[in-house]
């Protein structure tokens, strides 16, 4: 079985000074640029990061949803969502006004087709369940979404899925909690929760990605999600550089081959233009 949870993991400094620090920007970018085109089996991971310069906030940076409001948790938790309507009828508004349904792909999702293009991309993981990589143009067969998608919905009782928007234009014309027709259970969108079991398909491939890839791009993540960051340390035993792209420092930055900052769409086409 295997649980989706979060567990927060100090930042450690005593393995010697990081390279971000040490290194200026343009070191530091010089390094990753490096890596990259040496690099033949590339496995990138994404988070939330990358999709806030496209208007999807994240949850935990200064200005995420769960920072601003810790009560939104609970839409994301599944005993609370089963359990209390007024969570779920809250999650269907939440669901309705949702910044993804008219956001575009930004440059660091065109960054990682171009990557994909160069023939260096092997799997992409992606913690989001906004779709955009795949609006980008990024090939759904070395997507793996391995905490779901929010463009899909499916049944807690009897596992039929269907496509978000059909149950939004019902939350549109006045359902306030809409049951599953097919059998009146409990409908929430294909995303994990927390408590939730992540797929197993899912999670054996990114597991086996992280294994064999020989440079781990983790791009816009807190890294501090298991078990989606547990591809990190399974990367770096296996031989595989690291370089971490976030806006804030991360678990893993002393182990990272490169630790880049700043805007990531920025940073990243920058990063793989000269790959």
């Amino acid at each position: 079985m295997f649980i989706y949870v979060y567990i927060s993991v100090p930042v450690r400094k005593s393995q010697g000074i990081l390279s971000s620090v040490v290194a200026s920007e343009s070191e530091s970018l010089e390094r990753a640029r490096g890596l990259l085109a040496r690099a033949q089996r590339v496995v990138v991971l994404t988070g939330a990061g990358i999709s806030t310069d496209s208007g999807i906030p994240d949850f935990r940076g200064p200005n995420g949803v769960w920072t601003k409001n810790p009560e939104a948790e609970k839409m994301a938790t599944l005993q609370y969502y089963v359990a209390d309507p007024d969570v779920r009828k809250k999650a269907w508004r939440n669901r309705a006004e949702h910044a993804a349904w008219t956001a575009s792909p930004n440059p660091g999702h065109a960054a990682l087709v171009d990557l994909e293009r160069q023939g260096k991309l092997h799997t992409l993981v992606t913690q989001n369940v906004d779709g955009l990589h795949q609006l980008a143009g990024s090939d759904p067969a070395k997507v793996v979404e391995i905490h779901g998608t929010m463009r899909d919905v499916e049944c807690l009782a009897c596992g039929e899925r269907a496509p978000m928007e059909r149950v939004l234009a019902r939350v549109k014309d006045g359902e306030e909690d809409p049951p599953c027709r097919t059998c009146g259970g409990i409908l929430k969108s294909a995303t994990i929760s927390f408590g939730q079991n992540l797929v197993a398909e899912d999670l054996v491939r990114a597991q086996l990605a992280a294994e064999t890839c020989d440079l781990l791009l983790a791009v816009g993540s807190s890294l501090g999600v298991y078990p989606a960051a547990g591809m990190v340390p399974i990367a770096k035993e296996s031989g595989a550089a690291l370089i971490i792209v976030n806006a804030e420092p991360t678990p893993f930055d002393p182990i990272a081959d490169a630790v880049l900052r700043g805007s990531i769409s920025e940073v990243l086409p920058a990063l793989v233009r000269a790959s």
